[in-house]
C-alpha cells in the first residue's frame, strides 16, 4: 500500500525533472511574430497602440493601466490583466510606424520586447508584432514551447486593435 501511494509522488517528480532538463536545453530567448492587415489608416492604428493608459477600454485581459513616474529613462506603465501586474518601459515610439515596448519589471520569470511595424497596406495598415522574449525558468521555458502558444496573445491583441479602431 504505501508504495501506491509514493509512486505517483515520484512519477510526478520525474515529470517536473524531464520537463526541467529539456528546458535547460532549450535557448533563454525566441523570436515570435504575427501580422494582420487592420482597417484603419496607419494614424489611427498608431494611437489606439501608443496610448497605453487605454489599453483596459479594448484589450482582452487588460483590467488596468498605470502610467508610472518617469525614471529619465523612457515613460514605464503598469499593466494590470490575467498574468498578473507587470510593469513596461516605451522604448520608441515613433508615428505612424514603429512603437516598442520592453517588460521593465525584475520580478517576473520572463522579459523581452514587443516591437509594432505599422505600414499602410491598400486602404488600411499592415500591423506586425514582434515579440523577442526570454524566458529565464527552465520549466517554464519548456511550457512555453511545448504547452503554450508563444503567439496567442499577439493574435488576440491584434483582433482587439481591429474590433477597437472599427468600432471608432
Amino acid at each position: 500500500l504505501g508504495l501506491g501511494i509514493a509512486a505517483p509522488h515520484v512519477t510526478l517528480a520525474g515529470l517536473v525533472g524531464l520537463m526541467a532538463v529539456v528546458g535547460w536545453m532549450l535557448p533563454v530567448g525566441h523570436t515570435a511574430s504575427r501580422s494582420a492587415v487592420i482597417d484603419a489608416l496607419p494614424a489611427r492604428v498608431f494611437d489606439a497602440v501608443s496610448q497605453v493608459d487605454e489599453y483596459p477600454v479594448w484589450r482582452t485581459g487588460v483590467t488596468a493601466v498605470e502610467i508610472l513616474p518617469d525614471d529619465s529613462r523612457g515613460r514605464r506603465f503598469r499593466e494590470d490583466g490575467s498574468d498578473g501586474p507587470i510593469i513596461f518601459r516605451i522604448e520608441s515610439s515613433v508615428s505612424p510606424s514603429r512603437f516598442l515596448t520592453r517588460i521593465d519589471d525584475p520580478e517576473q520569470p520572463f522579459g523581452g520586447t514587443w516591437t509594432y511595424d505599422l505600414a499602410a497596406e491598400g486602404g488600411g495598415t499592415r500591423l506586425t508584432i514582434t515579440e523577442d522574449g526570454e524566458v529565464y525558468n527552465p520549466i517554464f521555458r519548456f511550457l512555453a514551447r511545448y504547452v503554450f502558444s508563444q503567439t496567442a496573445t499577439m493574435e488576440q491583441y491584434l483582433a482587439d486593435v481591429q474590433k477597437h479602431v472599427s468600432a471608432r
